[in-house]
């Protein structure tokens, strides 16, 4: 006995659970995970705000990794109401319990006056160079944009930039900016990848940007040739979105932190000594800052930089790349970026440890009520890692 289109919806309707645009707004209020189930081309022209996208053409393959979670409260929307119903249905039998489509679709949520979005379209070649981010549903298109839109400055070129910064680039972070002032050296190249043999004695600043450029056209790079002290330090950091330390003294790294805390910029550090890496996420006034972590500075014959204690030069590598990781977890909004953990790495024994960090409430810099204390006097930044 053969069906028809009539025969299939009546069947999916007595199983799938519906609901109107306002009762899926109320739904998606209260922790609901919506998913568009158009094809790419309908939600390039136009989508409800905090969807997800994934064509019913790949919902079998794709919903495991975008909501593995069975029991998720989960709301499907197509144009209509009817390519979401059998969507549904197909949800339903692969166990999951808390699935609903809404009536109307799309067309119905735009009559009904409730806000959308149209997303930013990528250009074609935009597409294929991105395109394993395209696939990762906390990414997609929309975080893609988001990328390209950002704004990420770099206090230092040195260990632990130059692999940041080129992941940074060929993720499609759209403005680099870079803080340094010296130039590479031909001890640099045993740890800092993104400066080359040809280019010893250039400037770092020029150096890294001549390789972003060549990795990915798309990235602008801002020099800024310059120390980093209290008298530029909040011009320097103006207008970008997130900020990298890659610094090796502790005086470079409090001037930061304090114009950070003030611009409410958020801070992903890291230092390395030797076999040893340390990284962390200072969110000003949702975790710790790094006043809170190191109230003051150790002797300088305690904290020794890598030109008089060495390191091994794939530690900061390691640690720029993590940075990197943060950094993209920050500007997309996802995971659990390390705010108010520290994260410490061992490269001898290849182990990673995690510490919990507090903010101080009577922190000069982030504490309660509390002003910034200015540190007194100008300090470089040169040799970072």
């Amino acid at each position: 006995m053969t069906a028809s289109l009539s025969d299939l919806l009546r069947a999916a309707r007595s199983n799938v659970p519906e609901v109107d645009a306002g009762q899926a707004e109320l739904l998606v209020e209260q922790g609901a995970r919506l998913i568009d189930v158009r094809e790419r081309s309908e939600w390039d022209e136009g989508h409800i705000a905090g969807a997800s996208h994934i064509s019913r053409s790949y919902l079998e393959q794709q919903i495991e990794n975008a909501e593995p979670d069975r029991g998720a409260p989960i709301v499907l929307y197509c144009a209509g109401g009817t390519r979401s119903l059998f969507a549904a249905q197909t949800l339903q039998a692969m166990g999951y319990s808390d699935v609903r489509s809404m009536t109307g679709g799309f067309q119905g949520w735009k009559s009904s006056g409730r806000p959308w979005t149209t997303p930013v379209v990528l250009s074609k070649e935009q597409k294929q160079r991105y395109s394993r981010h395209l696939l990762v549903p906390e990414v997609g298109a929309d975080g893609q944009a988001r990328l390209l839109g950002s704004k990420v400055l770099f206090i230092g070129a040195g260990g632990l930039g130059a692999p940041a910064m080129l992941y940074l680039a060929a993720a499609g972070v759209g403005t680099i900016g870079i803080v340094d002032f010296d130039v590479v050296d031909v001890s640099n190249l045993q740890r800092q990848v993104i400066h080359t043999t040809d280019r010893v004695g250039h400037k770092k600043t020029e150096s890294a940007a001549q390789t972003i450029r060549a990795l990915n056209p798309d990235v602008q790079v801002i020099a800024h040739e310059e120390m980093l002290t209290e008298a530029n330090v909040e011009r320097l950091i103006a207008g970008y979105d997130l900020i990298l330390d890659g610094t090796d003294t502790f005086e470079t790294r409090y001037t930061l932190n304090d114009a950070a805390v003030r611009a409410r910029i958020p801070v992903v550090h890291a230092s390395v000594f030797r076999f040893e890496g340390q990284l962390t996420v200072f969110q000003p006034y949702e975790g710790p800052c790094y006043r809170c972590l190191y109230p003051t500075p150790p002797p300088p014959e305690l904290a020794p930089g890598c030109s008089v204690a060495g390191v091994l030069g794939v530690v900061p590598g390691i640690m720029g790349m993590l940075q990197a990781s943060e950094a993209l977890k920050v500007l997309l909004g996802i995971g659990e970026p390390l705010i108010g953990r520290l994260l410490i790495h061992d490269a001898l024994d290849g182990t990673f440890q995690e510490l919990q960090l507090r903010r101080d409430p009577h922190c000069p810099a982030c504490g309660d009520g509390a002003p910034v204390t200015q540190s007194s006097g100008t300090f470089t930044l040169g040799a970072s890692a």
